[in-house]
């Protein structure tokens, strides 16, 4: 029998539980000491049921939409759910519980009422030191830092000295590592407090009624927008540069998808194995990446973000493969690899679902991992040197989105120039828009960044960057985007360009500088049928150059002139789609021979995503 519940007062559940988690994010905002978690706002906080389900997630990291939900299930079988007492505060950042690096530290609090548990509380966040190599490549977990089993760092309301004192002990800037676990376990006990208030007011049941009744409402939206999918088995493919071990080994991102009635099966099975360098990432970030991609195809603007979103998917995810990694494989750089299969899942739905699907984006964060030593203090700095955003895909109907972050960290902010220049030994040189990065189409990619960065002292440089070769698709005769891209200038020297975007233990020292350019996304169909007038703008806004304009687009501008002759501009456009096969008729198991790109490249413009023309490259 089906327990009805006051649609008024679900309501008001639904918009306290979303209340909730925005007031922690604001409380860890406001008490964190690093940066990243203050200015990036690297981390995502939670509520969650009795039985670890996700009941309300804080806008922030989408790749932690699982992880954090898993986390909390290890934990009550870790410790026993008996075990776990008023007060308590547990901790872990064991990268194959959390499926992420061990920077990523969660605290977990139970809410009790009438003796029982009956919710829990939750933050995961970025430190920016945990110990461990800073320089380089690691081949291990070990080498990477501190690890932390499930642990209480609070028992029954007291701290648990021990454990604090081995975290101070293992970390490079204790009072900052300190000073955000503090603002954490602040962020969690706070929605403790807000979660028992609403019990409170409107009673348990209702609470627990309304908050089973809404995952019930968000999984009917959910099957209803896969029942709109014809019933099918859709797959693709798509390739990273390497591993950063292997220099020039692609590492292949397959997919399928079988779309059953009201029910989706992503299938990772053909998912690379996991790799020698520290591109791995744990269960939880292989399952948070089908969930990404399926919440953004059936309900993106539904909240709280809760389970029943995730009712109607199953996931099928052997171990041991790039995104299910286990023990001791390195995950340092965890985050890269999971973007592209979101991508890919909707690259696999294109031909079915043109209209809900975007083409493949940047899908690197482009941040270098910088440290060194403050010259007025001496002290050890250690800083996430990038952040800068990068282009979208575009989708039927819409340009793609430029200078917005990669969607691992979806709400995640760039550091302010400002602030990076008031606490660390640089200066920013230049932060804009990147020209031509952004994929030809009917609907242009959006358009990546660069930023060029000069040190005012010595300290050490590394890129960890992917798809430089391996560019963002475009779709339906869209271009793909501008590779992303590393490098360096010694003192007035020309850039050094480095074969991939791995660069690694590089010392800068005063007057060098590192230069991060983010690609561009793919494209939407031709370029040819873009309207004049937005070619026309997008030129003398300085978006795109004449040579785009020219070659991608086709029109013809007014002698000396940054102004189209429309009427020349439409008769070229005809001559040239003429010339042009039907990109229906195009075997999609061929590639375009003319191409300047490896074989793994070319694959990425194949199978529903091929452009036609060699024009801009």
């Amino acid at each position: 029998m089906t327990t009805r519940h006051d649609p008024v007062i679900t309501e008001i559940i639904r918009n306290g539980l979303v209340a909730i988690t925005e007031e922690m994010k604001t409380n860890l905002l406001r008490t964190a000491y690093s940066m990243i978690i203050y200015e990036a706002q690297d981390f995502t906080v939670g509520l969650f049921d009795a039985n670890g389900d996700t009941v309300s997630i804080g806008i922030g990291l989408p790749m932690f939409i699982r992880g954090m939900s898993m986390t909390v299930k290890a934990m009550q079988q870790h410790v026993g759910i008996e075990n776990i007492h008023p007060g308590d505060v547990l901790v872990t950042n064991d990268a194959y519980t959390t499926g992420s690096h061990l920077n990523h530290v969660t605290f977990v609090v139970p809410i009790f009422h009438a003796g029982a548990i009956v919710a829990y509380s939750a933050c995961m966040a970025h430190w920016a030191d945990i110990g461990g190599q800073l320089d380089g490549m690691t081949k291990d977990i070990y080498s990477e830092g501190l690890q932390l089993p499930i642990l209480k760092a609070w028992k029954r309301g007291e701290p648990n000295q021990d454990v604090l004192d081995i975290i101070r002990l293992n970390v490079r800037i204790p009072e900052r590592a300190m000073g955000d676990l503090n603002a954490q376990v602040a962020a969690v006990q706070m929605g403790a407090r807000r979660f028992s208030q609403l019990i409170d007011r409107y009673g348990r049941d209702a609470v627990l009624g309304g908050i089973r009744a809404i995952m019930d409402h968000t999984e009917a939206i959910a099957r209803e927008q896969v029942r709109a999918i014809p019933d099918g088995t859709y797959e693709a493919e798509s390739f990273m540069d390497d591993d950063g071990v292997e220099a020039g080994r692609r590492i292949r991102i397959k997919v399928k998808v079988i779309v059953a009635g009201d029910r989706m099966t992503v299938d990772l099975s053909d998912v690379s194995q996991q790799v020698k360098g520290f591109y791995n990432s744990g269960e939880a970030a292989g399952r948070a990446c089908c969930q990404v991609a399926f919440k953004c195809l059936t309900s993106p603007l539904e909240k709280p973000i809760n389970e029943g979103s995730f009712r109607a998917l199953d996931i099928i995810l052997p171990a041991g493969k790039v995104v299910s990694a286990v023990r001791p494989s390195p995950m340092r750089w965890w985050m890269t690899f999971p973007m592209t299969i979101v991508d890919t899942i909707f690259k696999a739905l294109a031909p079915v679902i043109p209209d809900r699907v975007i083409a493949g984006h940047h899908a690197d964060l482009m941040s270098a991992a910088l440290n060194g030593m403050m010259p007025e203090t001496g002290r050890i700095f250690i800083l996430s040197g990038g952040l800068i955003g990068g282009g979208w895909g575009a989708k039927h109907g819409a340009d793609g989105a430029s200078a917005t972050i990669a969607i691992n960290d979806g709400d995640t902010h760039n550091s302010p120039v400002e602030q990076t220049e008031a606490k660390y030994p640089m200066v920013i040189e230049r932060y804009g828009l990147r020209q031509d990065s952004g994929g030809a189409g009917t609907w242009q990619g959006g358009f990546g960044t660069e930023k060029v960065v000069r040190a005012v002292s010595d300290f050490m440089f590394n890129a960890q960057v992917e798809r430089v070769q391996c560019r963002p698709w475009g779709l339906y005769g869209g271009h793909p985007g501008a590779g992303n891209q590393a490098t360096v200038r010694v003192g007035n020297q020309p850039e050094m360009r480095f074969p991939t975007g791995k660069v690694l233990a590089r010392h800068l020292k005063s007057g060098d500088a590192y230069i991060l350019r983010s690609g561009g996304g793919g494209g939407y169909g031709s370029p040819l049928d873009r309207p004049l007038e937005q070619v026309e703008r997008d030129l003398q806004e300085g978006y795109i150059s004449r040579r785009r304009a020219l070659g991608c687009y086709g029109v013809v501008l007014k002698p000396d002139s940054e102004a189209l002759d429309y009427a020349a501009s439409a008769e070229n456009r005809r001559k040239l789609k003429a010339s042009e096969p039907e990109f229906a008729a195009i075997d999609p198991n061929v590639a375009p021979d003319a191409l300047p790109y490896d074989p793994a490249d070319e694959k990425l413009f194949t199978a529903g995503t091929a452009f036609l023309r060699r024009c801009c490259f």
